[in-house]
Order: structure tokens, then C-alpha cells, then sequence
């Protein structure tokens, strides 16, 4: 059973090192964006998310004002 557990052993460990080396190709391969195109791109990000919470925001209000008038809290 010795020899059993050791090439589990054996065989996990050379899991875990096939995946990091994979993960390591697979990394190289990415097309990584210029400091320029993550900086605009993350202000482009910024403004939607501003944008969206106030409409978000706004129709928040006015639902729960229609509500209110119908509802009579």
C-alpha cells in the first residue's frame, strides 16, 4: 500500500505543477492593454457606473414616491 499512497502522492503533486505551468503559458499569451488604454478604459468604467447609479437613484425615488401616493403610508 506504501507504493500506492506515494503515487498518489506522486501524482498530485505533478497536478499541481501541470497547472501552474499551464496557467504560466496561458498568461504569456495574454495581450496585456498599455497604461494609457487601462487608464482611459477605467474612466470610461467610472463614468457608467456614475451615470447608472443616478438613474438608479432617480427611478428609486420616483418609485418609491408613486408608492407612497398609492399606498397612502
Amino acid at each position: 500500500m506504501a507504493k500506492a499512497d506515494k503515487k498518489s502522492s506522486r501524482k498530485q503533486s505533478n497536478f499541481v505543477s501541470r497547472y501552474f505551468r499551464e496557467t504560466v503559458g496561458e498568461l504569456r499569451k495574454v495581450t496585456w492593454p498599455t497604461r494609457q488604454e487601462a487608464t482611459s478604459l477605467t474612466i470610461v468604467v467610472l463614468i457608467v457606473i456614475t451615470v447608472m447609479s443616478a438613474f438608479l437613484g432617480v427611478l428609486d425615488f420616483i418609485y418609491s414616491r408613486f408608492f407612497i401616493i398609492i399606498f397612502g403610508s
